[in-house]
């Protein structure tokens, strides 16, 4: 290699042993620079052998850039596949540094290959989204962290790359950073980092850049050898999948399996599931020796004290954290495979070590990933996800994909062809009023109605009452002064003659809105129902003011949609955030 090796092998396995591994993934589009950062990360970490740079020189000369390496051409192997018109799968790429080793999953970015990103981007500690500068926020960025935040990748390094060709420009930047972190309210992700670079010429990517002096954040190898991830491991909740049961001879009984989350110790009580047995560990091994505890994701042999009938698909896991023991789950699903999704016909779910048949109960609704909003159920196509009910002829250990991405994931495989046909995550069973869909324009529940339009039109009311109805929808922090400002117009307008109605949103929790608690969804619920309300006012000519907090765009942009664009007057009431505290 370029990097002169340590004294001996021995010495190089014992540094590379004692570095942790960090596993993140890179997506974008085709032309965001992609594959040009990956390989300016193996080259200036000296990654790349001596034989395979003279190679990328000549090939750079002959088909890139000329005298300059074209980094791009260190991943030659998915063009060619792209030029073969074949399948493009996913590249994994190795490299390390003095504090680190990383594997990186080098992801494709086009639409059809949705299928091949989330399985790439299913075992990262973090995303890198390119984004370019010229080109800010895409369709194919906000489907690419999307399924990212689906994945429960828990956080995203958003690399705005290509910053050389818009002059290093901080305005372009800071736009950029903006217009994300807007979008990225709806995922959830709550760590994102964003790093301006251009990987073509380095900037950023090892060392920090010259070219940008108003930027005093990290480089992207800083930011990957320093980032913190052991907060990614599930250390709480002990769950051993038994995989197999070792018996080589009359005096031992063992249960093998690769321990997929929490700590276990010699002498801890476990319970068997799903017999509920009860025992004692005794004795904890693998393949360095005995041990006197284990935690994930150690392959491990364990014995008990007592005797007790266990077999592949059982699970050991501490008496007072036990999983949900369910036949009927529920799950997002990322659809694999080209045969559409058949509701009828009863797939193989395969759940860590134990497998069983399973039928779709329902399909809830499904996703455009592209704008985040709900359609309405159909069978899945390739590509496509979706919320789905699922009714298993065996009960499952379940967490939710949220807290423990190893007992909450599973795999469906066509029982015919015993091809992989779907990946699933398992949610929470949440209560009716969260299954809602909460965007404007979703299809009611009942299928046997229709709208019914009065023989007085809106207009006509407006002008028997000498006025036009509109909506005021003041939108602000607690304490801002949203309702005091609602109710002083309220009476200005009722004194010069207006109808007009305050519909706060405190008050509308007394009555129609009593069964929505504070959650995001149920806070979403909230403002659909406000606009419906107001909307109804509208309609009979009345001017409604609406004092509520609702921070998020997309709920706004709902309420604007279902209330009517020349209705809705839209405000923001603008108070420093330390008078609303002191308020609130």
């Amino acid at each position: 290699m370029v990097a002169s090796a340590p004294q001996s092998i021995h010495e190089f396995l014992e540094q590379s042993a004692a570095k942790d591994l960090l596993r993140f993934s890179t997506v974008g589009s085709v032309d965001d620079g992609k594959s040009t950062l990956i390989g300016r990360l193996l080259h200036d970490t000296k990654s790349i052998y001596e034989d395979h740079l003279h190679a990328l020189k000549a090939d750079s000369a002959r088909v890139g850039t000329g005298p300059e390496l074209d980094f791009a051409l260190l991943t030659d192997g998915l063009k060619a596949e792209r030029e073969q018109k074949i399948t493009i799968d996913v590249a994994y790429r190795y490299f390390s540094t003095p504090k680190r080793n990383f594997i990186v999953a080098d992801t494709p970015g086009h639409e059809q290959y949705t299928r091949n990103m989330a399985t790439g981007a299913s075992t990262a500690n973090l995303a890198i989204i390119l984004i370019d500068a010229r080109h800010g926020i895409l369709t194919q960025t906000r489907r690419h962290s999307f399924i990212a935040s689906l994945l429960g990748i828990p956080r995203l390094l958003i690399a705005v790359n290509k910053m050389d060709l818009v002059g290093y420009s901080h305005e372009v930047f800071d736009r950029i950073v903006s217009d994300y972190r807007d979008f990225a309210t709806r995922l959830g992700v709550p760590d994102l980092t964003f790093i301006p670079l251009s990987a073509l010429k380095g900037d950023n990517v090892v060392e920090r850049s010259k070219n940008m002096p108003w930027y005093h954040g990290q480089s992207v190898l800083e930011y990957l050898e320093d980032v913190y991830i052991g907060s990614d491991r599930n250390l709480i909740d002990f769950r051993l999948p038994v995989q197999c049961v070792v018996r080589p001879n009359l005096d031992f009984r063992g249960f093998s399996g690769q321990i997929a989350s929490g700590i276990v110790q010699v002498g801890d009580e476990v319970v068997v599931m799903p017999s509920m047995k009860t025992s004692r560990i005794a004795s904890i091994l693998s393949f360095a020796g005995e041990h006197d505890h284990a935690f994930a994701p150690m392959s491990v042999t364990v014995t008990l004290e007592d005797e007790i009938d266990i077999s592949r698909g059982d699970m050991l896991v501490h008496p007072r954290n036990l999983p949900r023991v369910q036949a009927n789950f529920e799950a997002m699903v990322v659809w694999l495979a080209e045969e559409p999704m058949h509701p009828d016909r009863a797939y193989v779910v395969k759940h860590t070590t134990r497998t069983t048949k399973a039928s779709i109960h329902k399909i809830e609704y499904r996703i455009d990933v592209n704008t985040l909003s709900r359609m309405s159920p159909a069978p899945l196509a390739m590509n496509e996800i979706g919320r789905v009910v699922f009714q298993a002829t065996r009960t499952l250990f379940l967490d939710s994909y949220a807290r423990n991405r190893c007992t909450g994931g599973f795999i469906l495989i066509d029982p015919v062809s015993n091809n992989t046909v779907g990946a699933g995550m398992v949610i929470d069973r949440m209560p009716e009023s969260q299954l809602r869909a909460p965007l404007a324009g979703a299809p009611p529940k009942s299928e046997n109605i229709s709208r019914e339009e009065g023989r007085v039109a809106a207009a006509d009311r407006g002008r028997l009452l000498g006025q036009r109805a509109i909506t005021i929808w003041l939108t602000g922090l607690s304490g801002s002064g949203k309702s005091s400002i609602a109710k002083e117009a309220e009476r200005r307008l009722y004194a010069a003659g207006h109808h007009v109605y305050v519909l706060d949103g405190d008050n509308l929790r007394f009555g129609l809105n009593r069964d929505l608690s504070f959650s995001k969804a149920d806070r979403t619920e909230n403002i659909r129902r406000a606009a419906e309300v107001a909307r109804l006012f509208n309609d009979a000519g009345t001017i409604v003011l609406v004092p509520v907090i609702s921070p998020f765009k997309q709920d706004r942009q709902d309420a604007r949609r279902i209330i009517g664009e020349g209705r809705f007057c839209e405000v923001h009431v603008s108070t420093p955030l330390e008078i609303c505290e002191a308020r609130d």
